[in-house]
């Protein structure tokens, strides 16, 4: 892609509205979609529901109306796709390998499972977080600087989406932040040299489903 003028204020706009919609959704909404009743099947539908509308919709909206091209390819999810599932189930690999080397064997997670564990942090995030964050807005800046800015530059607005859920829930630290920020950069570089956001999706799911299920969230 190579965006115009008009386009560049439009993508601008863009991160401003994403933004300021889903910081008010998690500081306004959030609480009264829990409220629908922790790790049950009806709290996961509306998050469902709410990340398709916010986080998947507008990009498609955007790749089709305003850059005019075709948004399954241009998000890297046609071509390479090949590439994509082997460097995903790669770095799937050594995130659980280092989580092995730091906590052991991995815990008993039936004790624990739920719908909101199984398909929410787990399973389905990784599709939802990558179309807008390593599918478009990365790929945006990538037109307008070089990649490791712009990898750096999208690694800090992902890790700056998870700053309200995480003072809401009275859960911020700065490793916390670190770790968000490394991955971001990694998936990053999954894009960059799989050509296909397949390997993000696919690796960004495993790394959840590690912290959240095998290893509670540690």
């Amino acid at each position: 892609m190579n965006p115009s003028k008009p386009a560049g204020r439009a993508f601008a706009l863009y991160l401003i509205l994403f933004s300021a919609i889903w910081t008010a959704y998690v500081l306004l909404v959030y609480r009264h979609v829990q409220a629908l009743g922790e790790g049950g099947f009806l709290n996961v539908a509306a998050g469902f529901a709410v990340r398709l509308i916010v986080w998947v919709t507008p990009v498609f909206l955007m790749l089709a109306a305003v850059d005019r091209v075709a948004p399954l390819r241009a998000l890297g999810l046609v071509d390479h796709w090949k590439r994509g599932v082997v460097a995903g189930i790669v770095l799937s690999g050594l995130l659980l390998a280092a989580s092995w080397l730091r906590f052991g064997s991995p815990h008993d997670a039936s004790s624990h499972l739920s719908w909101s564990i199984a398909l929410g942090p787990s399973l389905a995030t990784g599709f939802f977080e990558e179309i807008p964050f390593r599918g478009f807005i990365l790929q945006q800046f990538c037109t307008r600087m070089n990649f490791w800015p712009a990898n750096g530059l999208t690694s800090l607005i992902f890790a700056g989406f998870h700053l309200p859920g995480w003072l809401m829930l009275d859960l911020f630290s700065w490793p916390l932040a670190l770790n968000i920020f490394a991955i971001s950069f990694a998936l990053g570089l999954v894009l960059r040299y799989s050509r296909s956001l397949w390997g993000c999706i696919i690796s960004h799911d495993a790394n959840n489903f590690i912290s959240f299920v095998l290893y509670h969230g540690r």
